[in-house]
């Protein structure tokens, strides 16, 4: 099966980005025809954000091209810059923190084509302050494997959703470099609390808030608008709609510590801090809202946002 899987995708890396994002539509069209539990999920998902029918609709579409133009860009060459058309809007914020102490995380949601934004990063910035994506491993360890190599490239590694990747994440950071992370992503049990999305309680991570704090790192959110047949991508940054609370008075925890009711520090009460925990992950996820409801139609709705966590790998 990974044989022909392989095979498969290597045929679909040598497809044009048109001819991928017509595929796209009718695997999505199919993945929500197929599962009655995806189905439900996506419309219950975006029925919560009061997500029009239309735009539902396009949805339902756009997650079928994202997943069909993956292999395009895994498979290319180490050394090759992404093949289709590439812009960008607000490099300048970018540009502006290369440099700073304390490194710069990046925040990109399940919105457009993600995987796209972090190679972009790294090829237009990677040579001069190199970055570390912070990503799930995929269960198949042919998957896995596809993965791990698709995504070293020159100026872009990855470390796995764990805490010995939470410690990666922090030495990047304290050497200068730039941190990527989905914070909509349901982060391990012990690393997030339940905070709003969309007005509904989700498990949401509270990493980046906590490595912003303990390095001083500047905070942007970012995302790479798929554009209509085929033309390619614009990645767009800007700070976040609803910045951090850094400036607690409170002394820092550990990156990666939990927020449960052990989750305070020496002179800093449990409660105090788990108030200030529920606080950045709010504020994270009142940016993400604002930031998907511009562009809803490419928000990946069918992911499982308000699911329980996950033990701690």
């Amino acid at each position: 099966m990974s044989r022909l899987m392989s095979r498969l995708l290597y045929w679909l890396s040598r497809r044009r980005l048109s001819t991928l994002h017509v595929l796209g539509a009718v695997l999505g069209w199919g993945a929500w025809a197929l599962s009655p539990s995806y189905r439900a999920r996506l419309g219950d998902n975006a029925r919560r954000a009061g997500i029009a029918l239309a735009d539902r609709r396009r949805a339902v579409a756009e997650a079928g091209r994202m997943s069909a133009e993956m292999p395009r860009l895994w498979l290319r060459p180490a050394g090759q810059p992404i093949a289709d058309p590439l812009r960008w809007e607000g490099a300048h914020w970018i540009e502006a923190a290369l440099g700073r102490p304390g490194g710069l995380v990046i925040l990109t949601p399940h919105l457009g084509s993600f995987e796209v934004a972090a190679q972009a990063y790294a090829e237009r910035f990677g040579a001069t302050q190199p970055m570390t994506a912070l990503y799930r491993p995929a269960r198949q360890p042919w998957l896995r494997r596809l993965e791990e190599q698709a995504r070293a490239r020159p100026g872009l590694s990855t470390a796995p959703a764990s805490l010995a990747g939470v410690r990666s994440l922090l030495r990047a950071l304290q050497r200068g470099h730039t941190v990527g992370l989905l914070p909509d992503q349901v982060p391990p049990q012990g690393q997030g609390v339940w905070a709003p999305f969309f007005g509904q309680p989700a498990y949401t991570m509270t990493l980046a808030a906590r490595l912003a704090r303990q390095t001083g790192a500047t905070v942007l959110q970012a995302w790479c608008e798929r554009l209509p047949h085929g033309a390619g991508y614009v990645v767009r940054v800007e700070p976040l709609a609803h910045p951090l609370p850094l400036e607690t008075g409170l002394s820092v925890p550990a990156a990666g510590a939990g927020d449960g009711a052990g989750a305070g520090t020496a002179g800093a009460p449990a409660a105090t801090e788990a108030a200030w925990a529920e606080a950045a992950a709010t504020a994270i996820n009142r940016s993400m809202e604002a930031l998907i409801l511009r562009h809803p139609a490419q928000y990946l709705w069918g992911y499982h946002r308000y699911k329980a966590p996950r033990p701690t790998p």
